[in-house]
C-alpha cells in the first residue's frame, strides 16, 4: 500500500504532536458520559476533564461519539421535559 503525501504529513503530525499525558481512545470512551454530564450542566468540561477534551479535538471518531452521545441526551432531556 502505497502512502500519499497528505496521509503521511498527518502521520507524522500525529507522532510530532503526540504528548506523553495523552489518553487513547478506550480512555476516552470510558469518560465521555462524565465530558457530556458536564457540557449538558453548563459546566466548562474542557477545564474539568482536559486530557477528554485533547483527545477529542485529536481524534475524530471520538468526537463522533462524543456528539452522539450529547444529541441523544439532549433528545432524552427535551422529551422528559
Amino acid at each position: 500500500m502505497a502512502l500519499n503525501l497528505k496521509t503521511l504529513k498527518k502521520m507524522v503530525s500525529s507522532i510530532v504532536n503526540t504528548r506523553p499525558d495523552e489518553i487513547g481512545c478506550d480512555d476516552c470512551f470510558a469518560q465521555l458520559d462524565q465530558f457530556a454530564e458536564l457540557v449538558l450542566a453548563g459546566k466548562n468540561a474542557a477545564e474539568a476533564m482536559p486530557l477528554v477534551q485533547d483527545h477529542l479535538d485529536r481524534c475524530m471518531d471520538c468526537r463522533e461519539e462524543f456528539e452522539a452521545l450529547l444529541r441523544a441526551l439532549r433528545a432524552q432531556n427535551a422529551a422528559a421535559a
